[in-house]
C-alpha cells in the first residue's frame, strides 16, 4: 500500500506573514481551501481561516492578524487515521505537515487522504460494519479486538467515529465469524450496539412473536 507521506504536496507555497491581506484574499478566492498554512522565517506559525479573512483590513499584513491563526497540524510520522481525525476536528480540507523538528514540509489535502482511505483493507475487503458505543472511561481497543477474535472473527479495522466527554462510538469492520454471537458478546460487556443486523433483527422478531404467542395462550 502507498505510504501516506507520498500525498504531501507543495503545489502552493505556504503564505508568509509579510504578505498583504489583499494578496492572500486574492489567492484564497481562486482556491477552494478552508485554511492555508502561514510561515514566518520559514517556520510554521498557524493557519489562516478563509471564512474570516474577508473581515480583515485588506491593506494590512498577515502579521497583523497572527492572533487569529489556528494552530492545528500533523506530523509526517502520523498514520492516516490520525491525519483524518485532524481534518475532521478542524473542519478543514487542508492540513499542514511538520517533521519531528517542527519544520514545515508541505500539506495534505482531504481528497488525497480520502483516496488513500479508499485503498485500505478496511474498505476494499468485504465484511460487516458494526458500530458500538460505550462510556469513554470503560472502553478498550484491546478488549474490542479480543471479543471479535474470541468468537472466531477477523477484525479488518476500526476507528473512533464519534466521541464526547462521556461516550465514544467505534466503527468496526469484521470479515469472518458469527456476527450475532459477536454482537451478543459486546452486549455482555455493556457495549451498546448502534447498527442493526439481520441476525439481530431475526432474534428480536422471534422474541416478539414468542411474547405475542404467550399473551394469546393466556387469554
Amino acid at each position: 500500500m502507498t505510504d501516506i507521506t507520498n500525498y504531501i504536496t507543495n503545489d502552493y507555497k505556504a503564505l508568509d506573514t509579510q504578505e498583504t491581506i489583499m494578496d492572500v484574499l486574492d489567492f484564497l478566492n481562486e482556491s477552494s481551501f478552508s485554511h492555508f498554512p502561514i510561515v514566518e522565517n520559514e517556520v510554521f506559525i498557524g493557519n489562516i481561516v478563509t471564512n474570516e479573512i474577508e473581515s480583515f483590513d485588506s491593506s494590512k499584513l498577515v502579521f497583523d492578524y497572527r492572533y487569529s491563526l489556528e494552530g492545528f497540524f500533523v506530523r509526517n510520522s502520523m498514520i492516516w487515521l490520525d491525519v483524518l481525525e485532524v481534518f475532521a476536528k478542524n473542519n478543514a480540507n487542508i492540513v499542514p505537515v511538520l517533521d519531528q523538528d517542527n519544520k514545515y514540509i508541505g500539506y495534505y489535502e482531504i481528497n488525497d487522504i480520502l483516496n488513500f482511505f479508499h485503498e485500505t483493507t478496511f474498505l476494499k475487503e468485504s465484511g460487516t460494519i458494526v458500530i458500538i458505543k460505550k462510556t469513554l472511561s470503560d472502553f478498550s481497543l484491546s478488549q474490542i479486538s479480543q471479543i471479535v477474535e474470541s468468537n472466531n472473527g477477523k477484525l479488518l479495522g476500526l476507528f473512533i467515529s464519534e466521541s464526547d466527554t462521556i461516550h465514544v462510538q467505534i466503527t468496526l469492520k469484521i470479515s469472518l465469524g458469527p456476527i450475532n454471537e459477536i454482537i451478543q458478546t459486546f452486549r455482555r460487556y455493556n457495549y451498546e450496539i448502534i447498527t442493526e443486523h439481520f441476525e439481530d433483527n431475526y432474534i428480536n422478531t422471534l422474541k416478539e412473536r414468542s411474547d405475542y404467542l404467550d399473551k394469546y395462550l393466556n387469554i
